[in-house]
């Protein structure tokens, strides 16, 4: 019984990932197909018209691909935030046992992507660029596995998507640090005090939606204006909802029985609309509901479908159309770097440091998941779409003419990774090559 409760939720999850990443395979040949179209120009002014807030005294004007870059996104890196609490707190992560396996691939999929980017790149301009290759994008990655079905074990899938979360910490910290402009510290001051508040009103039991929206919506603005990244406002925002129940199990059943029979009781008059005194119980059922759920399950259930079947196929509309009919303005050197960095430095560091760190036993490694799924994963971790497109617009925002440069080699990098992955994958159907006996 505890393994289908855990199992459940865990599918559901892969489900959602797995169809998102349909849908982000669909934007992304949308939008390059529109962009390489007769009506290109259109695609292009679209993203860049003017949208905000204009009065007499205050301005606020922002182009559309920016608010959905540093808006919704913001939501986005928010749903993360949320994730990454929960399992570090209740899920995949909440043990070093736990997180042993995933980190340890994680840290060879960010390190060595990194390192071959710096070896390999030879032009001072391109060099902000070593952040790109380091994120895997759950929504394909998963959506590949899904499609294997059977084929994979589920432990697999656990796998990915631990490790996929521990690089986006990762590149979380990375935006925050490198990618983000001067700072005025007392903008950004205001916004820290605000937090704290926050964070203070979670230690104590307290939490509103409607608070959180309200100095979420602040806090954002404040980051944007401070020079931090926004979207680094959304992951520090996520760990101020608190994970815990206000009521126990226990006492939710006592009162679910409670209204029950009252709602009963109200009920013998059969009549074809509800009473004042019904009303009045569903709205102590309502109640009691919200007091039983956990305020962070509850906001990441309601937003995953808003953030999968919305705010990335959205992105990706906005982001991927890059002009391609002709090759003179794109620099090959960049492209050639991102497109070896994704299926080489992610398919070499994940397999090569969990392989070492398990002969020295630091790690111990699923019985049911065998070195060549290992291997395939490895190179699935190579479609780093979302996180290294958003990425490569922070890197080259003073340099656009290197961001269609750096969007085309994670393309063909992530296309490559993809078919790479898949392909071992599939050929694995045995699984008489298990690394956990050897």
């Amino acid at each position: 019984m505890i393994k289908r409760v855990f199992l459940t939720p865990f599918q559901k999850f892969v489900k959602i990932e797995s169809f998102s990443g349909i849908l982000l395979m669909f934007a992304t040949i949308v939008a390059l197909v529109w962009a390489n179209s007769p009506f290109g120009d259109i695609y292009r002014e679209i993203w860049q018209y003017d949208i905000g807030i204009v009065t007499e005294t205050f301005e606020f004007k922002k182009p559309l691909i920016l608010w959905i870059n540093d808006g919704l996104m913001a939501i986005f890196f928010f749903l993360i935030g949320l994730e990454i609490k929960r399992e570090l707190l209740i899920g995949e992560l909440n043990t070093p046992k736990k997180i042993a396996f995933p980190l340890v691939g994680a840290i060879g999929g960010m390190l060595v992507p990194v390192a071959f980017f710096l070896v390999l790149n030879q032009n001072p301009d391109t060099l902000k660029g070593w952040g790109i290759p380091m994120a895997t994008d759950i929504a394909f990655s998963l959506a590949i596995l899904n499609v294997l079905g059977k084929r994979v074990p589920l432990s697999l899938k656990v796998f990915l998507t631990a490790f996929a979360i521990v690089d986006d910490i990762g590149a979380v910290l990375v935006i925050a640090i490198f990618y983000s402009g001067t700072i005025n510290l007392t903008l950004l001051l205001i916004a820290v005090v605000m937090l704290a508040v926050l964070y203070f009103f979670s230690f104590r039991g307290y939490y509103s939606r409607f608070v959180m929206f309200f100095f979420g919506i602040i806090i954002w603005f404040l980051f944007l204006k401070a020079g931090i990244h926004p979207t680094v406002a959304g992951i520090l925002l996520a760990f101020s909802v608190p994970i815990r129940q206000k009521i126990d199990t226990s006492t939710f059943l006592e009162q679910l029985e409670i209204v029950y029979n009252d709602i009963k009781q109200a009920s013998i008059l059969q009549k074809p609309i509800l009473s004042s005194e019904q009303i009045q119980h569903i709205d102590d059922l309502e109640d009691w509901s919200s007091k039983f759920q956990s305020p962070l399950q509850h906001l990441e259930h309601n937003l995953h479908g808003w953030v999968a079947y919305f705010i990335i196929p959205i992105f990706a509309l906005a982001n991927a159309g890059v002009f391609i009919s002709g090759a003179e303005h794109l620099d090959t050197a960049l492209v050639t770097n991102i497109v070896i960095c994704l299926i080489l430095g992610k398919g070499i560091g994940i397999t090569s440091l969990v392989m070492l760190a398990k002969q020295i036993k630091l790690i111990e490694i699923p019985s049911d998941i065998s070195f060549k799924q290992i291997l395939g994963v490895a190179f699935l971790a190579g479609i780093g779409f979302t996180m290294a497109i958003f990425i490569a617009s922070l890197a080259f925002a003073s340099t656009p003419e290197y961001i269609d440069s750096a969007k085309i080699g994670i393309l063909i990098g992530s296309f490559i990774s993809a078919i790479i992955g898949y392909t071992i994958l599939r050929l694995d159907s045995t699984k008489t090559d298990n690394i956990s006996t050897s």
